[in-house]
């Protein structure tokens, strides 16, 4: 994933990407893990406006644990709003074979778009600084069979919307269709 075809999608929406920060450096990796950095395009300056920085995915909760994760239902976040570039995500389940010690890992991506936005929140915290977490919803079809919630992947034509704070989140987070989602078992 280049910075490059990254802004390139937004202007295709009629999105400006600014670079606060100046153009971060976004090295090739295999994933993600939680306290890792990865990017995310924030609300900026108005409609039609996002800034791209790469931010700690993760915050310490309230016992410690990383809140990498959070919970969209019922809520509308006013403030804080994020979308989180991604080529793929990743859910777990039990292991088929019996005999195995480590659960099963799938890899989900979206049919014919090699990039699409995940619906997060951005906070600044005083132990880690800004950091950013995914939102859930309940499972779609695509993911029902996997996981009993799912991260709430948006439709291109949401991602301005979900970076506006005054449409309202419940219109924005919604289930895509079946076979939106391509899955593959891997590792």
């Amino acid at each position: 994933m280049d910075i490059a075809s990254i802004a390139e999608d937004f202007a295709d929406l009629k999105i400006r990407i600014e670079f606060s920060e100046g153009v971060p450096n976004v090295e090739a990796r295999a994933d993600i893990k939680i306290t890792d950095p990865g990017v995310i395009v924030r609300t900026a300056g108005g409609r039609g406006v996002g800034d791209l920085v790469q931010r700690r995915w993760s915050w310490p909760g309230p016992t410690g644990k990383p809140v990498y994760n959070f919970r969209s239902d019922g809520r509308d976040f006013i403030n804080g709003r994020c979308l989180i570039v991604a080529d793929g995500f990743y859910e777990f389940t039990k292991p088929a074979d019996s005999k195995k010690k480590l659960k099963d890992k799938w890899l989900f991506t979206k049919r014919d778009e090699p990039i699409f936005c995940i619906a997060g929140i951005w906070r600044s915290t005083p132990d880690v600084g800004e950091a950013f977490t995914m939102l859930t919803m309940p499972p779609g079809p695509d993911i029902a069979p996997y996981h009993d919630r799912q991260i709430a992947v948006l439709d291109r034509s949401q991602w301005a919307d979900w970076l506006d704070p005054t449409v309202p989140a419940a219109s924005i987070i919604r289930t895509l269709p079946a076979g939106t989602l391509n899955v593959v078992q891997v590792g």
